[in-house]
């Protein structure tokens, strides 16, 4: 999958074959993209700087965050396909004001 419509895609033929789409509510979603961010902190709460890379360069912890990171990507494009946002037009509008409320060297 290499696009955010192919991935959106691939999500709502996954719900729809698992009759889904009646959980897949704006609040739950968020709830639960929520949870996944949570579980992404977790894997780094108490681990330095020296050893978060450690743990990247053995693959350990690459790939608990890895799982983790997928699970929030997964649960944010399902969010906004609910929700009819573009994800990536949302993202590029929001660096467009960034752009503009953080201009370089301020």
């Amino acid at each position: 999958m290499d696009s955010v419509e192919g991935l959106r895609n691939r999500l709502r033929e996954f719900a729809a074959a698992r009759d889904w789409e009646q959980y897949h509510t704006p609040k739950n979603l968020a709830m639960a993209l929520s949870g996944e961010a949570g579980e992404l902190v977790a894997e780094l709460q108490w681990v330095d700087d020296a050893g978060a890379a450690a743990g990247l360069a053995d693959g350990g912890l690459k790939d608990r965050l890895a799982d983790e990171a997928a699970d929030v990507l997964l649960y944010l494009v399902r969010l906004t396909d609910v929700c009819g946002i573009d994800l990536l037009d949302a993202a590029n509008a929001k660096i467009d004001r960034n752009e503009t409320r953080f201009p370089p060297g301020a």
